[in-house]
């Protein structure tokens, strides 16, 4: 046994993150870390990495108590996180970001030629064929993981963390990860898997460990659990119905496009909007889809076509013209585009409504309480309070946010991209539900989505884009997911 953590417990003010887990890991073993958003799994690794010190409990490291909350001391050993962002130098040579740091301290130029030389034998040994001399900002994302890898491994690690690793790899790329983690594996080297992506936990894993509100709810060995089996554990209640749909009456039309076209992006769409109807659209990435979402709030242009709301023409040339009419957006990266992450959870809530809660100059900060407050207890979104920082929320939680945000502003259409995107299996349950209430309320839903049982689920009917172009419209109920992902191939004919 390579760590054998033992009633490890950290408290932070309101919130008892992780509360007496215990953890073992072998030598030579790849270890699933699973569960939802603020299970705890990000807190329990920085005390395994040094940066949180518990508040109770220790850790053996092959059999010897280890110093705690001194992540130097712990890199020492052999324990090295590398987490969903990389944390390279991008205008650094290969090799420089594989010796960085242990370079000779009694001189002031990197040996070049030497580290060149044990990167290159380095790399090949796990298998790659990257050039040393190559600048790290010309690699792809995937080669920058494996670059995360192969410098963690230069450092003689005995235990690798990974955080998401699969994030934005295609499935090429996740299959020469694998390859990768098991070529470290045979080496000795202990790996601790943290994904969301159950499939690809079950399919590199041996073991695998779930959390759920700081506590340890089993380990369990991968060939004895099915997914069910896992999101059952991490969610604490059986989820037989994945998606919750409701059945809701269609209403009148609220939304009406009519042959709208921009340029090298997509051509001649036509299609309507109904309130209390959750409408999908599904395609391949490029096919044209969140293009069209930006049109239709007004953060492009588009070369021709028409928009109408509420049977009326409307003239939507930027954003603050879609808001105006009752058109709300939420992107596929909340983060960078949808969130203030250095203000708190009223900020973000309140931001488009600050002039209707203005008085002679004077933002009415009790009224705008009292709305957040609402929002927050209308959505269930997990916070210790409004003024806490967004950045601290889980993703499920953040994506609320945004939601709570369209909500105060009382949008008649809303427009979705990705939005389960990177959250966990319990938060995607609760924005479906969350997305049935809000059409049962007669807002009208455009939801953009890669994931075909979601649509399949939740929505009323799908279009499908291919090529910048609606293939074809479908009534949820009359398809099923093969047709779909063969229209969105371009295989159906109209």
């Amino acid at each position: 046994m390579i760590i054998n953590a033992i009633q490890l417990s950290k408290n932070f003010p309101g919130v008892k993150a992780v509360d007496n887990l215990d953890f073992n890991l072998l030598e030579g073993e790849i270890h699933g870390l699973i569960g939802e958003n603020g299970a705890g799994k990000s807190t329990f690794i920085k005390m395994l990495t040094g940066a949180y010190k518990p508040d109770n409990g220790h850790i053996k490291f092959f059999d010897k108590k280890i110093q705690l909350g001194d992540p130097f001391y712990t890199r020492g050993l052999g324990i090295i996180a590398i987490f969903q962002e990389t944390y390279i130098f991008p205008n650094f040579t290969v090799g420089e970001n594989i010796s960085i740091g242990r370079e000779d301290k009694n001189k002031i130029i990197l040996q070049s030629n030497k580290e060149n030389k044990n990167a290159k034998i380095l790399l090949e040994s796990l298998g790659f064929s990257i050039n040393p001399t190559s600048k790290v900002s010309s690699l792809s994302l995937a080669e920058q993981r494996m670059l995360e890898i192969a410098k963690a491994s230069s450092m003689q690690a005995k235990v690798v963390i990974l955080d998401e690793p699969t994030a934005s790899l295609a499935d090429s790329e996740i299959k020469v990860l694998f390859s990768l983690l098991n070529k470290l594996k045979s080496n000795k080297v202990s790996i601790i898997y943290i994904s969301h992506r159950l499939e690809e936990v079950l399919e590199i894993t041996d073991r695998i460990t779930v959390l759920r509100d700081g506590v340890k709810v089993a380990t369990v060995n991968k060939n004895d659990v099915t997914k069910e089996d896992l999101v059952e554990m991490m969610v604490g209640r059986k989820l037989d119905d994945m998606y919750p749909k409701c059945n809701i009456k269609i209403g009148e039309k609220i939304l009406s496009v009519e042959k709208l076209t921009r340029l090298k992006e997509f051509y001649d769409i036509s299609f309507n909007l109904y309130k209390g109807e959750i409408l999908g659209i599904a395609g391949l990435m490029g096919s044209g889809r969140t293009e069209l979402a930006k049109v239709l709030f007004g953060a492009t242009i588009p070369t021709e076509g028409e928009i109408y709301v509420d049977n009326k023409k409307v003239n939507i040339k930027k954003p603050s013209d879609a808001i105006k009419i009752g058109i709300g957006f939420l992107t596929e990266d909340r983060k960078k585009l949808g969130l203030f992450l250095n203000q708190d959870v009223k900020s973000n809530t309140s931001i488009l409504i600050l002039s209707e809660l203005t008085k002679l100059g004077l933002i009415q900060l009790s009224q705008e309480k009292i709305i957040v407050n609402n929002l927050v207890d209308k959505l269930r979104i997990i916070t210790p309070n409004i003024n806490v920082n967004v950045s601290g929320l889980s993703g499920g939680n953040q994506q609320k946010v945004v939601l709570a945000r369209w909500l105060a502003k009382k949008v008649k259409v809303l427009i979705l991209d990705e939005p389960t995107h990177g959250i966990d299996v319990g938060a995607k349950v609760e924005i479906y539900q969350l997305l049935g209430e809000l059409a049962k309320e007669g807002i009208g839903i455009i939801i953009i989505s890669s994931e075909f049982p979601e649509l399949l689920a939740i929505t009323d009917r799908i279009l499908v884009m291919y090529r910048g172009s609606i293939k074809k419209e479908f009534n949820t109920k009359d398809t099923d997911q093969e047709e779909l992902l063969k229209c969105a191939f371009g295989l159906n004919s109209i």
